[in-house]
């Protein structure tokens, strides 16, 4: 096992990875920018270095100055929790050379999935369903032609990426080449990289995506589902597992193309397959994820399983413990993002000093958040400050459960979305889990 681990992120998760590692007996190290002087991971580690000035290419993306904080003190692995340099081969190649551990799976894998592109065609030869399209656009009068075939609406992708960047849905024939256009620029300047495919756009459609744990042994085993549909201009809002629209023999199904897909690509350590799944039951690969979620919580719950632990288990050579017979979704989860924003003012973005903060409590709620009483929060870096999540022994419970510690959450000092998570929550096609990814969209209409 590892002595000292440094955790190349912020916020939440880093808290969330510095806890982990406490409860094994690990040492860490935080890394932080010049705004996050006074952030929670900074005082929670056992230490921790300033890389560099607030913006994150000049710190969290920093790779260089991470591997030498890594290298000066003794660290024998690196834990890149999710976004930032989590799904760069790079950085992961980097480690490799330099003789650190990546907590995750191999850099040439991140490489391989991570081009979405290349993805579909990898799954497509093994066999796991792929929504109908078009790899890579290359000649932009052939793919306006294909899209005729496929018929309209058609989605238009960054092949490198995700966050919901370099994304274009295209209605009418017209409008085509100039969402090429645009989804290339946004993806070349997001991510360096400009290539783009083509889907048929699916509508009415769950977003279900199925979480893989594979050790270095060769076992993959899957921890069920999350259902991941309520979303906001391609970000999630709340996410829960079980998914109550998947029946059981789908849901078998879902998971063995889940595991497929894993071996295909020789998978190690944590992954999440993400599928489209339409009324008739039909699913399609959309993506992989080749670290860890930010809805990981929910499938903890649901599988008495801390996934932060056996990535870093099986970082270090560590067999899986359970098999697919010993997995059991019990009960159910519901985790809500809690973000520093106005919901009934376009979303705009809330940074400030919490001048008042009261978290949840009682059994079976968690709020995993890096902010505290007086935390300035910074205007650099993501708007999620938190997630509160709930179990209960059934949905209707956990339901009532999530209002009611929603409810209890006060936050003051910086505008939030915890009201309208509220709101959803409280909607007919929520209660009886019928919502699509398009749910939201049409929700805010009328939202003010």
């Amino acid at each position: 096992m590892f002595s000292k681990i440094l955790i190349a992120n912020r916020g939440e998760i880093a808290v969330r990875i510095i806890r982990a590692c406490n409860e094994m007996g690990i040492h860490t190290v935080a890394v932080y920018s010049e705004a996050d002087a006074e952030a929670l991971h900074v005082n929670l580690a056992d230490e921790s270095y300033c890389i560099g000035p607030a913006l994150l290419k000049d710190s969290y993306l920093n790779m260089t100055a991470i591997i030498d904080v890594a290298i000066a003190t003794g660290c024998q692995a690196i834990h890149p929790g999710y976004g930032l340099l989590s799904e760069n081969p790079r950085f992961a190649e980097l480690c490799e050379k330099c003789n650190i551990k990546f907590i995750g799976p191999h850099w040439s894998v991140i490489a391989k999935m991570g081009d979405k592109d290349e993805a579909r065609r990898t799954m497509k030869a093994a066999g796991v369903p792929v929504v109908p399209g078009l790899d890579e656009i290359t000649d932009v009068a052939a793919a306006k032609k294909f899209a005729a075939e496929i018929g309209y609406p058609v989605i238009v992708k960054a092949s490198a990426g995700g966050g919901g960047r370099g994304i274009r849905i295209v209605y009418k024939e017209e409008d085509f080449e100039n969402a090429v256009l645009t989804a290339s620029a946004e993806a070349k300047s997001a991510f360096g990289n400009g290539k783009v495919y083509l889907e048929k756009f699916l509508t009415d459609v769950k977003h279900v995506e199925m979480q893989i744990v594979a050790d270095e042994q060769g076992n993959v085993v899957c921890l069920g589902e999350r259902d991941c549909s309520m979303q906001r201009k391609n970000q999630k809002l709340i996410e829960e597992s079980p998914c109550v629209a998947l029946k059981p023999d789908v849901r078998q199904k879902m998971m063995e193309a889940a595991v497929l897909a894993a071996k295909t690509v020789h998978y190690t350590n944590l992954g999440t397959i993400e599928f489209l799944l339409d009324r008739q039951d039909n699913f399609y690969f959309m993506e992989m994820n080749t670290r860890l979620q930010v809805e990981h919580p929910v499938t903890e719950y649901v599988t008495g399983i801390d996934v932060v632990k056996w990535q870093i288990r099986i970082a270090a050579g560590m067999e899986f413990s359970s098999r697919q017979e010993d997995i059991r979704l019990r009960g159910c989860a519901i985790e809500c993002r809690i973000n520093s924003e106005d919901a009934r003012n376009n979303f705009r973005p809330s940074c400030g000093k919490i001048a008042l903060l009261h978290i949840p409590g009682g059994p079976w709620v968690r709020f995993d958040t890096a902010i505290y009483q007086d935390y300035q929060i910074p205007p650099y870096y993501d708007s999620m400050i938190g997630k509160l999540i709930v179990y209960a022994h059934d949905r209707t419970e956990a339901i009532r459960k999530m209002q009611a510690a929603l409810c209890e959450l006060v936050i003051e000092g910086v505008h939030t979305n915890a009201e309208l998570s509220s709101d959803i929550l409280a909607q007919p096609e929520f209660k009886d889990g019928s919502y699509c990814t398009n749910f939201l969209d049409k929700f805010l209409k009328n939202y003010h």
